[in-house]
């Protein structure tokens, strides 16, 4: 089945247009006078990353912190904003790569944070009730974790659950839908952002890393049923890895029913099912995208807000008894998974956890969020509808998209692969160059393309940001 008279086939079917659609790029002129203001009103910034350069590769430490036409350099996070070293604001849609549901350095977790600090200092390399709180909380909230082990980031916790999966089922393949991001590991760069590209970002990685894994397209069945069943000639499938709303945080979307038919695709060929929900736990719904679709995987793992924006935040949820062969220590009897990380779950990260969690539950902070991200969308289509662009919003929830080049869904042929990647570079450039004009009217997106709402934004700030997109989006029409 692969739901070709749904809603989400009709949003395909959208994007896919716009990937066929000319690019539309904002005018010379009016490019320039973005990029004049931004190096007007950000010259410290200018400054510093330009000074950064020389000691860090390409001039920042993350991904996410790079925009064009440089990064800025942030001073203050309050909420709904982001303030810059030369006091500019900006309306953060950002949100740290999408943790701080509450909005960003929220009081009330700050406050124990600091008082944490002050009596017990970031990390003490032993045991610390918070783990325990932690643990226990997510347990609640996530009916299928019965046990919870912490580990340092989203990546290390996809590492870990498929060296799980690998132990329980004695099995080697891995299954993931082209496109989505599981971290960074040597396996896991494979069939990144565009289905079908396969090792095509693998530098630096042997092709044996990625001899087990393999990819297929989301909302395809029909394809996911295929490799299962071939790979039960070869061994069997370990695991089948989503990410519950589709592939980069839902920037290509699945349909509402495709996880229920992957899991008893799992179930009839006995692999595991692993849900990546470093985004959408505690920020879809706070039962995660498992209870907002109503599907119970077998692992789980989680990343993002399971530290409430501090640092060293990743984990792996399950079953007690797939979880008991990640214990921690020396112990005799069944074979274990080796992870480690001194710095995972410390008293910081799994404090701040834990006091977010309780906020979020007590402030309704998810559905607050996904309000603001419903009335984000609406108004970007309205204003999409009335300057007439071919431009695409959607959000699932507070997790919203507004996509206006389609540059990763250009469809891949290798027999016309070095116009396609020319293609895919001056769709990039110019989503870059869109990000930019957000930037300059005072707002802060990841790549010009994905907005992460908080529940710190109310109906005016929304009613702002709008504003603010309207300013850019008539400047197409001069």
């Amino acid at each position: 089945m692969n739901y070709l008279n749904s809603p989400t086939a009709e949003l395909y079917r959208k994007l896919n247009s716009l990937a066929f659609f000319p690019v539309m790029t904002l005018p010379q002129d009016t490019m320039q006078e973005y990029l004049q203001l931004i190096e007007r009103r950000c010259q410290g910034s200018r400054r510093m990353s330009e000074t950064a350069m020389t000691r860090i590769p390409g001039g920042v430490q993350h991904n996410l912190a790079f925009n064009y036409p440089f990064p800025l350099v942030i001073t203050k996070a309050e909420g709904a904003y982001l303030y810059d070293i030369d006091g500019n604001r900006y309306i953060d849609f950002l949100q740290a790569g999408g943790p701080t549901v509450l909005g960003s350095n929220y009081p009330a977790v700050r406050e124990k944070i600091i008082d944490l600090i002050n009596n017990c200092g970031p990390s003490t390399g032993l045991f610390h009730e918070y783990e325990y709180r932690l643990a226990e909380t997510i347990s609640r909230l996530i009916p299928s974790v019965e046990m919870f082990r912490m580990l340092g980031s989203g990546t290390e916790a996809v590492m870990a659950s498929l060296r799980l999966a690998r132990l329980i089922t004695g099995r080697k393949y891995i299954i993931k839908c082209g496109g989505a991001y599981h971290g960074w590991s040597d396996q896991m760069v494979y069939g990144m952002r565009i289905p079908g590209t396969g090792r095509f970002d693998a530098h630096g990685i042997p092709a044996s890393s990625s001899r087990f894994v393999q990819e297929v397209f989301p909302n395809d069945l029909e394809a996911l049923e295929h490799r299962l069943r071939w790979n039960r000639l070869l061994g069997g499938t370990a695991a089948v890895i989503l990410e519950p709303v589709g592939p980069e945080s839902g920037t290509r979307p699945v349909d509402p029913e495709y996880n229920k038919g992957v899991r008893q695709l799992c179930d009839k060929y006995g692999a595991l099912l692993i849900f990546d929900e470093v985004v959408t736990a505690f920020r879809l719904s706070m039962n995660g995208a498992q209870g907002y679709y109503g599907v119970k995987p077998d692992l789980t793992v989680f990343g993002k807000v399971i530290a409430g924006g501090y640092p060293g935040a990743g984990g792996v949820g399950g079953k007690r008894e797939y979880m008991e062969r990640m214990a921690a220590g020396l112990q005799s009897g069944k074979k274990k998974v080796m992870v480690g990380g001194t710095l995972a779950a410390t008293p910081i990260s799994s404090a701040a956890g834990y006091y977010t969690l309780l906020e979020m539950e007590k402030e309704d902070a998810c559905n607050k969020a996904s309000s603001a991200g419903d009335m984000l969308t609406a108004g970007l289509n309205d204003l999409i509808v009335k300057y007439e662009l071919p431009f695409v919003a959607y959000n699932q929830g507070s997790i919203c998209h507004l996509e206006t080049t389609g540059t990763l869904f250009i469809r891949l042929n290798y027999l016309k692969i070095f116009r396609l990647l020319e293609e895919i570079k001056k769709r990039k450039h110019a989503m870059e160059e869109i990000g930019a004009a957000y930037m300059a009217e005072g707002i802060i997106t990841l790549a010009g393309s994905r907005m992460y709402t908080s529940m710190a934004d109310t109906a005016d700030i929304i009613q702002d940001a709008l504003n603010r997109f309207e300013n850019v989006f008539v400047k197409f029409k001069k």
